[in-house]
C-alpha cells in the first residue's frame, strides 16, 4: 500500500485553522484570540504545552450547543479556511488521488474543525487529536493521544495496525509538512517531503537532502518573515 500524509496549518492550509477559528469564535465573543497567538509562537519555537493548549482549545466545544457550534464552523470554512486552499495544494493531493493512493490527513488540530478541510480536499481518513464527546456533548478532554509531535507516530501506527492484513505487502509513505515539531513522523516515513518549512525543519532539510516545495500563493512572503 502506498500512502500520502498530509499535515494540515501551514501544509494544505496557507495560515493555521486553529488561530482562524480563535478568531472567528472572539468576533461571537466566545473565545480569547490573544491567548490563542500566544499558544501558536509556544508551537513555532518547540515550547508549547500541548494539554494546556487543547484545555483551551476544546473549551468552547464544550460550553456551546452542539447546533451553534455547526453553523459557527460552516461560517468559519466559508470565510475563513476555504480560501486559504491554494490551488497548488489541491493539485499535490490530487496527483497523489490520481497514483491510487491512500490519502490520510494528520493533524495536531482537533478533528471538530479538521473534519471539513478533509471534507474539502475529498480524505476519507482523518488522524486529528480527538475531542472527548459523552452522550453527544463535547465535554472540553481529549480522548486518547494527542496528534503531536511523537503522537502522530503512535496514531499512525495504531492506523496502520488496524490496516495489517492490507499491508501484508508492505507499505510506502510520504508525509508533507512545515514544522519541526513534525520531525519524528518525517523522520518515519519513506519519503518526507518539507512544505514551505520553518527555519529549523529548512535546516534539517537541507542537511538530509529532504526535498523542500511551496504550496501557498504567498511562498515569497513566507521565506521572507520565517
Amino acid at each position: 500500500m502506498q500512502i500520502a500524509l498530509f499535515d494540515l496549518d501551514n501544509t494544505l492550509l496557507d495560515g493555521d485553522c486553529d488561530v482562524e477559528w480563535s478568531d472567528f469564535l472572539a468576533r461571537h465573543g466566545a473565545m480569547d484570540a490573544t491567548r490563542t497567538r500566544a499558544f501558536h509562537e509556544d508551537y513555532h519555537l518547540g515550547t508549547l504545552d500541548i494539554d494546556e493548549f487543547l484545555r483551551f482549545q476544546l473549551e468552547p466545544l464544550a460550553r456551546e450547543p452542539l447546533a451553534r457550534l455547526l453553523t459557527w464552523r460552516r461560517e468559519c470554512m466559508v470565510e475563513l479556511l476555504r480560501p486559504r486552499i491554494s490551488d497548488a495544494a489541491r493539485a499535490l493531493v490530487n496527483l497523489h488521488r490520481r497514483a491510487g493512493h491512500e490519502l490520510v490527513l494528520i493533524t495536531a488540530t482537533n478533528r471538530f474543525l479538521a473534519e471539513p478541510i478533509a471534507a474539502e480536499f475529498g480524505i476519507v481518513h482523518i488522524l486529528a487529536t480527538e475531542p472527548e464527546s459523552i452522550d453527544g456533548r463535547f465535554t472540553g478532554r481529549v480522548a486518547g493521544t494527542p496528534c503531536f509531535r511523537e503522537g502522530k507516530v503512535t496514531r499512525f501506527g495504531a492506523w496502520l495496525k488496524e490496516r495489517a492484513s492490507e499491508l501484508a505487502g508492505g507499505h510506502e509513505t510520504w508525509f508533507y509538512s512545515d514544522s519541526h515539531n513534525d520531525l519524528p513522523l518525517l523522520s518515519h516515513v519513506t519519503h518526507p517531503v518539507c512544505v514551505g518549512p520553518d527555519a529549523q525543519l529548512r535546516s534539517h532539510a537541507l542537511l538530509h537532502d529532504w526535498p523542500i516545495i511551496e504550496l501557498s500563493a504567498n511562498a515569497e512572503s513566507r521565506r521572507t518573515t520565517g
